[in-house]
């Protein structure tokens, strides 16, 4: 059953999108908050979609710590999932991508549409200082800044892989820090048609200050978002419908600390 209703959704989500994307082409030419909302209510649709077809909802913590200032948002990513129904939670969110996604016929040209910030992952240091000066004129724009640290999506559980493009963010912008965790890896598992029911929980954490010293930065929202990701993942497996994942972490868990 959780396959044949998994496939109804893929079958659901792409035929949306694809309405959005192409139905949605006037959007080029009209002032790009039109198309953000364009993006947000794709966003709403696709996990409206996963609740009705798969039995999948979201929830939201935290959201009451956001004001509406400009600030940086780090998150974890595990899943497909992060790059849609993330945008709602945020007022105007420029998400960090990498500057091949603007190549994709009609998703990549509204990434440019929506003012994401892109960068090239081949050109280093200079990539970086692109970083800073794109995020800044965003931020100056009253947007927020929205980065996944990893840069790629990492299973839930995973060893973490920061990359140090979002320490280069706090400390070229200096503006508070949101630390975001989740747990959507469980429910919509990478590289795999499977969409389990359940809870996907995003929890927006205490925020961090601007100016602290780069270690102490690292060392506490490394520190925040893996310990709640943690958290998510063993509340999970302690649900009513515990995502198959979910239970492997904490066995796997359990039997390292029996050896």
């Amino acid at each position: 059953m959780i396959l044949l209703r998994s496939l109804l959704y893929f079958a659901a989500f792409y035929v949306s999108t694809a309405i959005f994307l192409v139905g949605g082409s006037w959007l080029f030419f009209g002032p790009r908050s039109w198309a953000m909302e364009g993006l947000r209510l794709h966003g709403l649709f696709c996990t409206w979609l996963l609740k009705v077809f798969c039995g999948t909802r979201m929830q939201v913590r935290g959201a009451e710590k956001l004001d509406t200032r400009p600030c940086l948002v780090v998150s974890k990513h595990q899943s497909a999932w992060d790059t849609f129904a993330l945008v709602p939670v945020f007022r105007d969110p420029a998400i960090v991508l990498k500057e091949e996604l603007k190549w994709i016929p009609f998703y990549g040209w509204f990434c440019i549409k929506f003012e994401h910030i892109l960068i090239r992952r081949d050109r280093a240091a200079a990539a970086l200082k692109q970083l800073v000066a794109d995020a800044r004129h965003r931020a100056s724009q009253g947007r927020e800044v929205f980065i996944f640290p990893e840069g790629t999506r990492r299973p839930p559980g995973a060893e973490p892989d920061y990359k140090p493009g979002y320490i280069a963010l706090y400390e070229g912008l200096g503006l508070t820090c949101y630390p975001v965790a989740l747990n959507s890896g469980l429910y919509w598992p990478r590289r795999s048609v499977l969409r389990y029911p359940g809870t996907i929980v995003v929890e927006i954490l205490d925020p961090i200050p601007p100016g602290l010293p780069r270690a102490e930065f690292r060392r506490r929202i490394e520190t925040a978002i893996e310990a709640a990701s943690d958290r998510l993942i063993r509340e999970a497996a302690a649900s009513p419908l515990p995502p198959p994942d979910a239970l492997d972490y904490v066995r796997s868990v359990q039997a390292k600390k029996r050896t």
